[in-house]
């Protein structure tokens, strides 16, 4: 296989994590693909709803944190109980997202096989998706001191960084390889997948944890979105959402989840005796030259090819896309004219669905998700279902709709763009392909 594995370290996938409103692991994120089980739900009007000018985005995935990390813990079969006991008391005041991430990490860590046999600690790496994943935190601590100071606890100087999350997992983990967080706005994840391979090939390590950080939104982040038209409105929301590229789009609807990748070099995978999930084939990352947040079809062209090429496939190989598909009405059309530019129009072309329209837009998680959702489309050999799309914005593309389909080819194509003209592509391969 070409691409990141090139000179002789190919790269694959041996495990997989994740825990959101979607899905409580990866058994259930199956379920929840095949039957396009939508996890979207009407938010509670904030406080000060009543106020003018004060709204609030029409549908939410939201994890319940209760059970964070406890119940989810004890779900993990096969966790040794020195394990369970340190993720217990690593997470006991770790912001939520963080606690997420540990559930989701120690997932991928049982199903890769790593906890029987693993490289040594200083071969892990972990590379954690996202950035100003903290702010909650920040506006949460802020309201808490200015109550009484007193109340400000002292790890709030390390809890108000990203790198909390890499350290808390390493801490958990045992892992002492090399680490780091690694932002590209809603591009982040794919952006992560792309920098653990590559870190992999270089020889940096044998094994990497790439973590999509699960994102929950500040009240400030929440109206910036919707002040500039990227959020889905409560006021004149439809009944049910449209899903992403459907004419009645009206921007993304946020959603909250934490994924796991375990990537891997060939050659360690064979050494432990792991099973291969998938292959990781080939990864792009291109700039627009622009600072706003208007897609450019160009550099989502080129991100797309430049991942194919590096995988040394075509686009008749590839049996469906994993869109971005965030539901923004101009983002939107122009992944579909980007496209329809790398795939061309009919029915020959690949299927195209987007994971948004279940689990909604997990930001800087996004693309581990995704990627997550796409392995295991692959070895299930169905592309779910995107219930909601009723009027495509380009009937020439061939979009799943309301019932699973079957894939014709064993690589997918998954796409992650961000604010800022961030373009990424990843190419992810069936074992047998």
């Amino acid at each position: 296989m070409s691409g990141p594995g090139t000179g002789g370290r190919s790269v694959v996938v041996t495990g997989l994590g994740v825990l959101g409103a979607v899905a409580a692991d990866p058994e259930d994120l199956t379920g929840a693909l095949r039957s396009g089980r939508c996890a979207l739900t009407a938010p509670v009007p904030p406080a000060d709803a009543d106020r003018p000018g004060v709204s609030w985005p029409a549908g939410t995935a939201e994890l319940a944190v209760d059970d964070v990390p406890d119940r989810a813990l004890d779900a993990l079969p096969g966790l040794p109980e020195s394990l369970r006991g340190l993720a217990r008391r690593t997470g006991l005041r770790a912001p939520v997202p963080v606690r997420a991430g540990i559930v989701a990490a120690l997932q991928a860590w049982l199903r890769a096989g790593l906890d029987r046999t693993a490289p040594p600690s200083e071969r892990i790496g972990i590379v954690v998706a996202g950035n100003n994943l903290t702010e909650r935190v920040t506006e949460d601590g802020r309201t808490r001191a200015e109550r009484n100071p007193a109340h400000l606890p002292a790890r709030y100087s390390l809890q108000h960084q990203d790198t909390d999350h890499v350290a808390t997992l390493s801490r958990v983990l045992g892992v002492r390889g090399e680490g780091g967080t690694v932002g590209g706005a809603s591009a982040s994840g794919n952006l992560a997948l792309v920098h653990g391979a590559r870190m992999l090939a270089a020889g940096a390590a044998d094994v990497c944890l790439v973590v999509g950080a699960m994102t929950r939104l500040s009240r400030l982040q929440t109206r910036g979105f919707l002040a500039l038209g990227a959020m889905a409105p409560a006021a004149g929301a439809p009944p049910s959402p449209p899903a992403p590229f459907d004419t009645g789009h009206r921007g993304f609807h946020p959603g909250e989840a934490a994924a796991c990748t375990v990537l891997e070099t060939a050659a360690s995978a064979r050494g432990r005796g792991a099973p291969v999930l998938a292959g990781f084939a080939g990864g792009a990352v291109v700039l627009d030259g622009n600072h706003l947040a208007d897609p450019s079809a160009d550099g989502e062209i080129r991100a797309m090819r430049g991942a194919l090429a590096q995988a040394g496939v075509g686009p008749a190989d590839v049996g469906w896309v994993s869109a971005h598909g965030t539901g923004s009405p101009l983002g939107d059309r122009t992944e579909a004219e980007a496209l329809r530019q790398v795939f061309g129009a009919g029915g020959a072309g690949p299927w195209i669905n987007a994971t948004k329209a279940l689990s909604g837009h997990c930001l800087s998680g996004a693309g581990v998700v995704e990627a997550v959702a796409a392995v295991l489309q692959l070895r299930g050999g169905f592309v779910h279902p995107g219930p909601g799309l009723r009027e495509p914005v380009d009937v020439g593309l061939r979009f799943v709709r309301d019932e699973p389909r079957r894939a014709s080819a064993g690589f997918v194509l998954s796409n992650g763009f961000g604010f800022g003209g961030i373009n990424t592509a990843v190419v992810l391969a069936h074992p047998d392909a």
